[in-house]
């Protein structure tokens, strides 16, 4: 039995964070771990507030779990500081962590800002050189490479560049830059991929998007198929949705 370990906030919801992460890696054949940095109040509307778990507390999470039992991938959500992002690396290099993936979380569905003090410089200077894989969106994209992105040309030109600072592999996600989804892949080499933009808001799509991808690093395949695999994936999943609340749509599994 392989395992995964999602670093992540918390969602009474259940339709994003580690909750959601923890289902994908199920459906996958892999067995969750989970580490909690913040938790939230929200629910398919939107995230009401944020309460970051005490810094020293996630240490000791990471550093008694992980003196037991070693997964074999890792996957980052909502870190919100850069505290936290030091306590994990510390981690990383203790344990000797591998198939690192990073969601850089910057802000919620419902636009709420989930990063605290000091986590982007953190993110991009200490994290991403043990990243294999790094999924942002649009904006995220913009604030970790310093550049507009209006185009594809510049979705690739920030995948250059984030790219140089560590990552194997970099996945921009373009949902939100035109009428189709396209997704930029980038590892050396660049393969982008188009799919259908549906109507509807869905919860926790890059939770979910990103948790496949460590599931499959998990499973041991290399960062390029595990990306396509997670494309494939999200694209079944999207056929099981369903409205429970007021706001987003929620994902079967």
């Amino acid at each position: 039995m392989k395992t995964a370990l999602t670093v992540a906030g918390f969602d009474p919801s259940g339709g994003a964070g580690l909750q959601a992460d923890l289902k994908v890696f199920q459906a996958h054949g892999i067995y969750g771990l989970s580490c909690v940095s913040a938790l939230t109040a929200q629910n398919s509307a939107g995230v009401r507030g944020v309460m970051p778990v005490e810094p020293a507390f996630l240490d000791k999470q990471l550093s008694v779990l992980l003196s037991d039992m070693r997964p074999d991938a890792v996957k980052t959500g909502m870190l919100w500081s850069g505290e936290n992002i030091d306590i994990l690396v510390r981690a990383i290099k203790k344990f000797r962590l591998k198939n690192i993936v990073v969601d850089p979380v910057m802000l919620s569905s419902s636009s709420r800002p989930l990063a605290g003090k000091g986590l982007w410089e953190a993110l991009r200077d200490r994290l991403l050189p043990f990243c294999a894989v790094i999924t942002p969106n649009i904006h995220e994209a913009s604030v970790l490479s310093g550049t507009k992105i209006k185009s594809i040309d510049d979705m690739k030109k920030a995948a250059v560049l984030l790219h140089a600072m560590g990552p194997e592999c970099v996945v921009i996600t373009g949902g939100h830059l035109t009428e189709n989804a396209t997704d930029i892949i980038y590892d050396g080499r660049f393969t982008i991929l188009k799919g259908r933009k549906l109507t509807g808001e869905y919860h926790g799509t890059g939770c979910r998007f990103s948790a496949a991808i460590t599931a499959r690093l998990a499973q041991g395949y290399d960062a390029h198929d595990a990306v396509k695999g997670a494309k494939t994936f999200m694209r079944l999943s999207f056929k099981k949705t369903f409205s429970t609340g007021r706001g987003m749509r929620m994902f079967v599994v």
